[in-house]
């Protein structure tokens, strides 16, 4: 095997310092790419020469079409056990093998405590009014009492109730299969759909993005929610309508929103999100730490490694 080896979308080139690259195998060669490397035909071009690619999560997708012009691609190592973007049948039809690294349980939930607070408080609108010499412009809500609603009680729903317990918040959680009896080991009251978007004061989603999933925030959602609720998602752009959630920010059918994901990353410059009133936005920094990092790249160039003595690990595709 060759060893040339590609990270692409280390955006704030920091993937050299979080891992020890000199356990890579002899003789590679090691090339970060910092900056998003455009459509399907761009990439193609410019990872053409790889036989190693090391990708981080959802940043660039890796439909079937795009394997058929990487001829010299063997290994693609991605970030986190899971990724949506990655045509996995494509891959082992053309003899790539996907692997993937462990990651943090901790990063996403406490951004997504963090957007939760800004919203409730009020904390970068008053920030900025200090900045311009302002003093006390708004009326915060109160966390103790209020009511949660989770969409999706995986590993981040369930780290989310475990804290809004410490808050003295009343935990809802809805998803297509929850099991009743483990929403309430987890300390939560399972519920309707319905139930969940007319009651919440805050509705936070932490739900697998698939076909079936895509909207699964949609304007009847988002027309059942209070006027004073607030809509958080730090999971995946795609599982709330974005354009329903304009309207609903535009007319004031909602408080507001904290947004950690998009339907389009980065999100383009004119978005019309970016200029919402009502909303706290974050550049997809869900699981950007120091110790997730730490993590990603040293697992990836263990999987590397492993690759390049014929004993692959972390095997997500199955080749």
């Amino acid at each position: 095997m060759g060893r040339r080896v590609a990270v692409i979308d280390d955006y704030q080139d920091v993937a050299r310092r979080h891992a020890d690259w000199s356990a890579l195998p002899a003789g590679s060669e090691l090339t970060v790419f910092t900056t998003p490397l455009g459509g399907t035909a761009d990439v193609a071009a410019t990872l053409e020469p790889f036989d190693v690619v090391v990708a981080m999560r959802e940043r660039t997708p890796f439909p079937a079409a795009l394997f058929k012009q990487l001829p010299n691609l063997r290994l693609l190592v991605t970030t986190g056990m899971a990724n949506a973007s990655i045509a996995m049948d494509a891959a082992r039809a053309h003899g790539v093998t996907v692997c993937g690294t462990h990651g943090s349980t901790a990063a996403t939930p406490e951004l997504t405590w963090g957007l939760i607070l800004d919203l409730a408080r009020n904390i970068t609108a008053e920030h900025l009014r200090m900045r311009e010499g302002g003093w006390q412009h708004t009326v915060g809500t109160d966390l103790a009492g209020s009511t949660l609603g989770l969409v999706g009680l995986g590993r981040i729903g369930t780290a989310m109730a475990r804290i809004a317990s410490a808050f003295d918040m009343d935990v809802v959680a809805w998803s297509q299969n929850l099991d009743p009896a483990r929403a309430e080991a987890a300390g939560v009251r399972a519920v309707s759909k319905h139930e969940l978007f007319t009651t919440a004061d805050f509705v936070s989603v932490h739900y697998k993005l698939s076909e079936r999933s895509v909207g699964v925030v949609g304007a009847h959602e988002l027309a059942q929610m209070k006027p004073t609720a607030y809509l958080v998602n730090t999971s995946r752009g795609p599982l709330v309508d974005q354009e329903a959630l304009l309207e609903a920010l535009r007319t004031g059918a909602i408080a507001g929103a904290g947004l950690d994901v998009y339907d389009v990353e980065p999100l383009p410059e004119h978005h019309p999100l970016r200029t919402a009133s009502n909303v706290v936005l974050t550049p997809h920094l869900g699981y950007v730490t120091h110790r997730t990092y730490d993590v990603f790249y040293t697992e990836a160039v263990e999987d590397i490694a492993a690759f390049a003595a014929g004993t692959p690990v972390r095997v997500l595709n199955g080749v």
